[in-house]
């Protein structure tokens, strides 16, 4: 335990890297990670207990039945940010409409929180890695009035941090404020998150690509094809690719950002949009992606460049290494 550096620590030591805040993000992420301890400690108990699992009877905003997990996770964060009151607003996937805090202390704040609660929530009944992923963006509108729309459709360059939590074997935050990605490591024994590792760079190339190949009769062509050459024997170039998915899409990235590997989740004939949503999902980690030096594409343009339309608005999503990431991307332009 000699010479570890904690979360607190780290912020404070790198709160250059932000001289038009004064300690507010400081404050923001402490508001995330005692909400995070709060999910550890009840999702390490949910098969003991009925209070978190299984389903509420109903469904959210985007047509999905929703876990008590999901309903509880989303009052936590939000509770926990809203306390802190550095926050504005805050867009949920569990809510329909974005959360706006009318309060003075609302009013002043100067940052919006784009959020998926619990991402993979299902899986917590087989006891398989879930997750948290968030994104914080400064508002455009002015402090000292009620945030407006424009203040959560922001292009995905315009956030100053993003991350998630991934709650597995252990659990982890890790994050990025524009200068590379850390990942931090919860010790329960004394409640505080460690630096473990650091700067957090995707391999250029991996041997893993990771979809829901139960799909695959719905996906374009060209989709189909990458998928195919990912399987072709090829030993010049390590191929055929080891495929992995466990249907969590912050598990099956946190995997690829330690060794390597493409993940995709592509539009298909059941969704002409892809399903994962633009804001909330895509954004916060298309960042980290870019910022460990992988890449992040819907297919045709970089995932960070993309102008929202709405706050549920859905995206293909493409990322990770960035040589496997460029190829599929020639790939779907050639078979187009």
């Amino acid at each position: 335990m000699q010479n570890l550096t904690t979360l607190g620590e780290f912020i404070i030591k790198n709160q250059q890297d932000f001289p038009y805040a004064k300690g507010e993000l400081t404050r923001l992420f402490n508001a995330i990670t005692l909400a995070s301890k709060v999910m550890n400690s009840q999702i390490n108990k949910a098969g003991l207990v009925d209070d978190l699992m299984g389903k509420v009877g109903t469904e959210n905003v985007q047509g999905e039945e929703q876990k008590k997990l999901d309903v509880y996770a989303n009052k936590v964060f939000i509770n926990a940010l809203k306390a802190r009151n550095e926050v504005c607003g805050i867009a949920s996937e569990e809510e329909e409409e974005t959360i706006i805090f009318e309060n003075e202390a609302g009013k002043n704040g100067k940052y919006i929180v784009l959020i998926d609660p619990i991402d993979g929530s299902s899986n917590i009944e087989v006891n398989v890695s879930i997750g948290t992923v968030f994104a914080i963006y400064r508002r455009v509108s002015p402090i000292g009035t009620a945030a407006v729309l424009e203040d959560f459709l922001q292009k995905g360059r315009a956030q100053v941090a993003a991350g998630y939590v991934i709650f597995g074997s252990s659990t982890m935050l890790v994050f990025t404020t524009g200068n590379g990605v850390n990942g931090f490591t919860y010790d329960p024994s004394v409640g505080v998150f460690y630096l473990s590792h650091t700067n957090i760079q995707i391999p250029e190339k991996g041997t893993i690509y990771s979809v829901n190949e139960g799909n695959y009769a719905y996906f374009s062509e060209s989709m189909k094809s990458f998928i195919d050459y990912c399987k072709f024997v090829d030993t010049s170039t390590n191929r055929p690719y080891t495929g992995r998915y466990i249907g969590s899409m912050i598990a099956d990235l946190h995997r690829n950002f330690l060794k390597g590997g493409i993940y995709m989740y592509p539009d298909s004939i059941k969704s002409p949009n892809g399903k994962l949503r633009l804001l909330y999902e895509c954004n916060p980690m298309a960042f980290l992606i870019e910022q460990a030096g992988g890449k992040a594409t819907n297919g045709k343009q970089a995932i960070l460049d993309i102008k929202p339309r709405e706050i549920h608005e859905r995206t293909p999503f493409y990322g990770g290494s960035s040589k496997m990431v460029s190829q599929l991307e020639m790939m779907l332009t050639n078979t187009l």
